[in-house]
């Protein structure tokens, strides 16, 4: 089955009592037993149930159940969020004295638990030229663990060779560990190409239109944990299943950062229209990207399948498409807000992969808090837009962005 068949189809985990459609939302904390006996088999780990919905709850299992379906993962969890996926996955895998290995083209928030949460923690953080081999390996030591990459960085649209980084994590028995938000698993297929970790903000693409903040922590098997220390209790007791045995068992329970069920039901029904509403998104930013390309007033356009845009054979080696998200630049901040003030259609927002179109300008908002040397670092400049390309009508997109043009 492909990608909407396995998300219409995926099933429940149980069967409803009414054989409805669809799971009904479990919007309660904690479940009953028949007996102390059962009780106590459930939190000792001898038989599954729910007991507490922050620890596990029917309608969150068959979101990410259906996930698992979908990605033939090992192991699914659901979080709150995009950065409670990321939170809980480097903290289950990493302690004091540890050190990861990524770089500083990663989006804005992520970039700031790097620079200042992990180092609190007492975590080393190796900055590098993620698509340069030999900047990667010579700060790799014994205290290495994690290299960590977003397949396309949010929002420079830096696409590193993963293939490149799949065989220097095997190298040196490391964990490779990526954020796909950007390209979720309808666009990249983690599991093909050696992760062992795929982590994403459900609340792009999967959410459709918004609704919805959630996390996903997706455990593609292919990593031998019996090989990795910090997680030897879990892999002796639970083999192949020790990195979501210790979220569950530990990390994930003891941070809270649980999904809700409300949320758990809005995301797996987002779950369903995702490849229909990627395929308009691919279509219109394709469209789009030309047109701004060839706009006068326009100085540069950033969108990995552009002829001469040097990350477009990698882009065409690992993903659908990449993404609905590019830049562009205009002169300098006064005109980028003009332009951004003289839209009628498309949304002055953060977010991205909405089904609305939205735009901002990263530089003056999501990387506010970092010097100009720092955002110059990380190849910002003062006139550069993102759009995020939503699944509105074509016509009506370029309409709007030539009107506002007009204005600077």
């Amino acid at each position: 089955m492909k990608y909407t068949t396995k998300a219409l189809h995926a099933k429940y985990p149980k069967q409803d009592s009414h054989n409805a459609l669809r799971m009904p939302i479990y919007q309660n904390a904690a479940f009953e037993f028949e007996s102390a006996e059962a009780l106590e088999d459930v939190f000792c780990g001898r038989k599954t149930g729910h007991a507490y919905s922050r620890a596990s709850n029917p309608t969150i299992e068959e979101f990410e159940n259906k996930v698992k379906f979908i990605t033939s993962a090992n192991g699914v969890i659901a979080t709150s969020s995009g950065m409670s996926a990321i939170t809980n996955t480097l903290f289950a895998l990493l302690k004091a004295g540890d050190s990861v290995v990524t770089t500083n083209k990663l989006f804005g928030h992520t970039l700031s638990f790097f620079q200042t949460t992990m180092v609190d923690f007492g975590i080393t953080v190796h900055y590098v030229d993620i698509c340069d081999s030999n900047s990667i390996e010579d700060v790799i030591d014994d205290t290495t663990k994690v290299i960590f990459f977003e397949t396309i960085s949010n929002p420079e649209l830096v696409i590193p060779d993963i293939g490149l980084l799949s065989s220097i994590a095997r190298k040196h028995n490391l964990l490779l560990v990526c954020d796909s938000t950007m390209t979720p698993f309808y666009l990249f297929d983690s599991k093909k190409y050696d992760i062992n970790i795929d982590i994403l903000s459900a609340t792009k693409y999967i959410s459709g239109g918004g609704t919805t903040i959630g996390g996903l922590i997706i455990d593609n098997g292919n990593f031998d944990w019996t090989t990795y220390q910090n997680l030897k209790k879990f892999s002796d007791g639970f083999g192949s299943n020790a990195f979501v045995a210790k979220l569950k068992k530990q990390t994930f329970r003891n941070i809270g950062a649980c999904l809700s069920a409300q949320s758990a039901y809005m995301l797996s029904l987002g779950l369903e229209t995702l490849a229909l509403r990627a395929d308009r998104t691919g279509e219109n930013i394709k469209a789009l990207a030309s047109f701004l390309s060839n706009h006068e007033k326009i100085k540069s356009v950033n969108y990995p399948m552009l002829d001469g845009n040097k990350f477009q054979k990698l882009s065409n080696e690992y993903f659908l498409f990449p993404g609905s998200v590019l830049t562009f630049d205009v002169a300098n901040k006064s005109e980028a807000y003009k332009f951004m003030n003289s839209l009628k259609l498309i949304r002055r927002s953060t977010n991205i992969q909405d089904n609305k179109s939205l735009i901002i300008a990263p530089y003056h908002t999501i990387y506010a808090e970092y010097s100009v040397l720092e955002k110059e670092s990380f190849g910002l400049r003062e006139g550069t837009l993102r759009l995020s390309v939503g699944i509105e009508d074509i016509e009506d997109l370029i309409s709007d962005i030539s009107s506002a043009l007009d204005e600077i």
